[in-house]
């Protein structure tokens, strides 16, 4: 059956790096009907790994929707073992807030989604605080209130996973959650999981970093977003970046600056996870651009 929609596939591979892995792939859109948009690809010298990222029109694409990864399968991946994720355009994925009490990510992030930025839903938000139910009300999310204690723990993680299922989520976005997720959460979503934090991390840990920071004098700050893993802030980075501070920066100013850039920095990370630009291997990131 012929795609009768303008819309794109996106394909996300790797393997071992080999001969004949490039041509095989866009041979196969071409001889299909396909028209590349987007083609970017990287090797890894020192594992000999090969990684790519490609897109093509679906217009007059004449293996059905359905059927593109069996026969992706069959006349390309195979020859080559590769590992490969498929994805289409017009997916609109449905992602879950999850926050405490610092509001900045998480304003940050309704913002763009009541903005129409990012072609994504959110259709729930779990928190162990109330203070951000307005806000979940107002744009007519649902909010679930699950306080977190020692004792309490095991049965409200069964509840959020719960939740997630009941709500259908692709996955999740910790806008500064200040609770540890545990491991069978984490196992069902892995790499779907997007967390943020400042980046003085391991130096400066605890729960005054920008003060121990400001002591010390350092001269930059940063903030960095990774998917959440079972070892706690260890999981493959998807964005960071860095601000210069100086003698003169208060510890107001560093903390203003550094909630400044944990925004833009998850929302990057977001952004290339909904666009399919983020590849995951061995605990390290490909993000094509």
């Amino acid at each position: 059956m012929k795609n009768t929609t303008s819309k794109s596939a996106i394909l996300l591979i790797h393997c071992a790096d080999q001969k004949g892995i490039v041509i095989s792939v866009t041979e196969f859109i071409y001889k299909n009907g396909g028209n590349i948009l987007y083609l970017d690809q990287h090797v890894d010298t020192e594992r000999q790994v090969f990684f790519m990222r490609i897109e093509w029109d679906l217009h007059d694409f004449v293996i059905a929707d359905e059927k593109i990864g069996e026969y992706f399968e069959t006349l390309v991946a195979g020859r080559f073992s590769m590992n490969w994720r498929l994805h289409f355009s017009d997916e609109v994925p449905r992602m879950a807030l999850f926050v405490s009490r610092l509001p900045h990510c998480f304003y940050d992030i309704l913002a763009r989604y009541e903005a129409g930025e990012w072609k994504v839903e959110i259709p729930l938000i779990i928190s162990n605080h109330n203070d951000m139910q307005n806000a979940a009300r107002r744009l007519g999310i649902d909010y679930a209130y699950l306080p977190i204690s020692r004792e309490n723990r095991a049965e409200q993680e069964r509840k959020q996973l719960e939740l997630l299922g009941q709500y259908r989520i692709d996955f999740i976005v910790l806008a500064r959650y200040m609770q540890i997720l545990g491991d069978v959460l984490i196992g069902n979503y892995p790499d779907r999981i997007i967390n943020i934090h400042h980046s003085f991390l391991p130096a400066f840990p605890g729960a005054r970093p920008y003060h121990s920071a400001h002591e010390r004098g350092v001269k930059i700050i940063g903030a960095t977003s990774h998917y959440a893993t079972a070892e706690l802030d260890a999981g493959p980075i998807i964005e960071q970046d860095v601000v210069r501070v100086s003698h003169e920066n208060s510890i107001e100013d560093m903390i203003r600056k550094g909630r400044d850039l944990e925004k833009i920095v998850l929302a990057r990370a977001v952004w290339n996870h909904l666009h399919h630009n983020v590849l995951v291997y061995q605990n390290r990131t490909v993000v094509f651009e």
